[in-house]
């Protein structure tokens, strides 16, 4: 009995530190696994991150009423009509005045990419967001390439996408 109960406790203490181990893996530094998240969408669907593994992703972060997020916003949305790209744009929503305000933005941006709504800053703080726009390039692994901070041109969003692997 005694032996059965210590091998538990062996099995019990080996896996819990493979999770611990692992758990350090996950991060927003560049080389890290990214954090994963599931937010509704200004359409009312659910997006997690991790369904798009397998996927390189661009994910940004952006607010209506920063003028740096406006200036890249059509160049963000050319992008994901040229590479046919995963482009999921997390608006900070709990800094925004209301949801109206962001629909009518994504409205007059003409936007067609996932606009996630992070309601209650929730992944805005799991990414330690400021400045904003904040960008992260993830690879097919969900490794995080590139954290851009400030707005990218079209340019530069290419060059970075392709990058990865």
């Amino acid at each position: 009995m005694k032996r059965i109960v210590s091998a538990l406790l062996f099995i019990g203490v080996f896996f819990s530190t493979i999770g611990l181990v692992a758990a350090e893996d996950i991060g927003t530094e560049v080389g890290q696994k990214a954090p994963d998240f599931k937010l509704i969408t200004s359409d009312g669907e659910t997006v997690q991150l991790s369904d798009f593994k397998g996927k390189r992703v661009l994910l940004n972060f952006w607010a209506s009423w920063c003028p740096p997020c406006r200036e890249e916003m059509p160049d963000l949305e050319r992008f994901y009509q040229d590479k046919d790209a995963v482009v999921l744009a997390v608006n900070l929503t709990n800094m925004e005045m209301n949801k109206k305000t962001v629909n009518e933005f994504i409205e007059t941006y003409g936007l067609t990419f996932p606009v996630l709504m992070d309601e209650e800053g929730q992944v805005s703080r799991l990414y330690r967001i400021s400045p904003i726009p904040t960008t992260y390039m993830i690879d097919t692994k969900g490794i995080i390439g590139q954290r851009v901070y400030g707005p990218l041109n079209y340019e530069q969003m290419i060059t970075e996408y392709e990058k990865m692997n």
